[in-house]
Order: structure tokens, then C-alpha cells, then sequence
């Protein structure tokens, strides 16, 4: 498929989706809203891709909602009887928190690249993936605050159970650059590149190790990181207990086994794509 805002490679059960406009940040515009999802639907259900890296070209990863976002706001929502505005207002709201909740609910991995500034929607976009890496000259900044806004989009539910919550509300509410050395220091990043080309290449090392793995184990460990962090010890174990009642099965061990024997790559049949009964057009 066409987009404007972003493109989309796959090559060894590996999908790179790059943000490609580098002369304006790489900002989060209008089309960006209704692509993204998009891209997200076609990658996750893709039976082929087993892992998927997030991108952006030129100076800065991502620079977060396009002004025109402020500068041109939608003139019906902010009219009108009260009560109903507010509803609208959630709504929207809701609608753009989908499209990153999304990142979380795909069943493959995601790992994302960051250079340069990752500053407002873009931070609330990366603590919704799987793996954080960047470059020397990265920072990330909760930029909402100093704008006269709370973030929406994520950052303040997630990023709590990433790095110490005490860092996040320091950025918070200050609205201060995180820079790279930081970020790695505090686990907000797994590793730091000397540059844009080194971290890809190294991003990409990391996703071609994930894609040789069992996308069915792969699959459930993923499902099972993420409802443990939102569920108790006790109530986890049980949801992995049902998990392996009817997920595990001996096909993907045998395989596994079969090549360690023989020093080859294990060939795992691929997870089956599927339709979303509610896709959108």
C-alpha cells in the first residue's frame, strides 16, 4: 500500500516501518493518524513477519503531533453545549490512544530505533514497543507539559513501569531532555549507538535473532510479558497455565531439537494471518 508518512519493508520475516518525512521532524500530521494503525494492521497480521522495527529518517526520529494539530484544531470540537463537547473530546483521545495501545496488542515484537529527538506522541509511541535503542545524540522529552497539557497518549501509564517512577515524574513535570546516556542508565533504552547507521544495523541483528525463534513462543512470551505487568503474580501463572494448555504442542520443540542435532536453523511453520473482523479501510 501507498503512504505519505511512512514506508514499510519486509525482508527475512523481518517488517521495518520508516517514518519518511525527515524535513518536518518526522511529525505525527493528520494522514500520520490514519496510516499508522493501518501499516500496524497489514504488518501484524502478516504471517511472514515475525518482528517488526520502527524508524525514522533524517535528524530526528520523531517530533511528536504536527502543529497544525494546534494551529488548526477541528473548529467543531471545541463548541457547542458543554457536555457533549467533553464527550467528543474523550473520544478523540481514546481513538488516538488506540493507535499505540495497538504497538502493544501486535503479536510480534517491536523494536524501535531512535535518533535525535523523540519528543512528545513519539515518547508515548516508544513506550508502547517491546525494546528501546538509539544513537549518542537521542533525547526524549514529555514535551506536553510545557505546552499546557497533560500527555494523553501513554507515557504516564507506561513509562512508570519502565524506569523509576520517580525519573518519570521529574520529566514530567519539568519537561527536561532525557538524554541518551540517561536513558540507557535507567533502562528506558537497552543500548546506545555512536550513530543513525550503527543502531540500525545493530537493531536489526537483534530482530533477525527474534525471527530464528519460534513465532509461537515468541507469540506467547510476548502475551505473557505484557498481562504480567498488569496483573498479579498469582493470576499471571494461571493465565500462563492455560496459555500452554492450548498453545503448547510438540511440533515447535521437536523442530528445535531436530536442528540443534543437525547444527541447522530450525524452518517453524509460520503463525496464520488473519482479517480483523473490525478492520477499517
Amino acid at each position: 500500500m501507498d503512504y505519505s508518512t511512512l514506508s514499510i519493508e519486509i525482508k527475512d520475516h523481518i517488517g521495518h516501518l520508516k517514518f519518511i518525512r525527515p524535513e518536518q521532524s518526522n511529525s505525527m500530521n493528520r494522514a500520520f493518524w490514519q496510516e499508522f494503525p493501518q501499516a500496524l494492521r497489514q504488518l501484524g497480521t502478516d504471517p511472514q513477519i515475525r518482528v517488526l522495527v520502527i524508524s525514522g529518517e533524517g535528524k530526528h526520529f520523531c517530533s511528536g503531533m504536527d502543529t497544525e494539530a494546534f494551529t488548526q484544531p477541528d473548529p467543531e470540537l471545541f463548541q457547542g453545549e458543554p457536555g457533549r463537547r467533553g464527550e467528543a473530546v474523550r473520544r478523540l483521545v481514546l481513538d488516538l490512544q488506540a493507535c499505540f495501545n495497538q504497538i502493544e496488542q501486535l503479536r510480534i515484537p517491536v523494536l524501535t530505533a531512535i535518533q535525535g529527538g523523540c519528543i512528545g506522541g513519539a515518547v508515548d509511541l516508544v513506550c508502547a514497543a517491546d525494546m528501546r535503542y538509539c544513537t549518542e545524540n537521542a533525547y526524549f522529552t514529555i514535551k506536553e507539559t510545557a505546552i499546557g497539557m497533560t500527555a494523553d497518549l501513554g507515557t504516564l501509564q507506561r513509562m512508570p513501569k519502565l524506569i523509576a517512577p520517580g525519573l518519570v515524574r521529574e520529566l514530567a513535570y519539568t519537561a527536561r531532555k532525557m538524554h541518551a546516556e540517561e536513558a540507557v542508565s535507567s533502562g528506558f533504552v537497552n543500548v546506545c549507538y555512536q550513530d543513525a547507521e550503527a543502531m540500525l544495523g545493530g537493531v536489526m541483528e537483534i530482530a533477525a535473532q527474534i525471527a530464528q525463534q519460534s513465532p509461537l513462543a515468541v507469540c506467547g512470551t510476548k502475551e505473557m510479558l505484557n498481562f504480567s505487568r498488569d496483573h498479579s503474580v498469582e493470576d499471571s501463572l494461571r493465565y500462563m497455565a492455560t496459555w500452554q494448555a492450548g498453545m503448547f504442542q510438540p511440533a515447535d520443540l521437536m523442530q528445535s531439537f531436530s536442528a540443534m542435532m543437525q547444527k541447522a536453523c530450525p524452518e517453524y511453520e509460520p503463525l496464520r494471518g488473519y482479517k480483523p473482523l473490525m478492520q477499517k479501510d
